[in-house]
């Protein structure tokens, strides 16, 4: 399956929109996403899951390293609207309580969707 990413950047703030399943092909892509919008400098980053279908281990990991990368910054890295499987992973590896998770975008970044 595919994977989409769609991003939208405003005053330091990043909503990403993934669509598809994260997994060890999709992966890299996902990594090179980031890449770029990390390189634009946002403060807080949140990752909108609601299309993740599904997300491997793999994928974990790239949310992972983003979330330090950010970290290191001062900047914070968020995931919404997980669907049931992907909160099931966040909350059998403990991820859950790594990842400030939202059951839905936060109004303050869905409003520049």
């Amino acid at each position: 399956m595919e994977l989409k990413v769609a991003t939208q950047s405003h005053a330091g703030q990043a909503v990403m929109a993934i669509v598809g399943e994260i997994d060890l092909y999709t992966a890299p892509r996902l990594q090179a996403e980031f890449t770029r919008l990390l390189e634009t400098g946002p403060e807080r980053v949140v990752i909108d899951m609601s299309g993740v279908e599904f997300c491997d281990s793999t994928g974990m990991n790239v949310l992972l390293s983003a979330l330090k990368r950010l970290r290191e910054r001062g900047g914070i890295l968020e995931v919404a609207s997980p669907r049931p499987a992907v909160r099931k992973i966040l909350q059998v590896t403990g991820l859950d309580s790594v990842f400030i998770v939202h059951e839905t975008v936060p109004a303050e970044v869905a409003e520049f969707l």
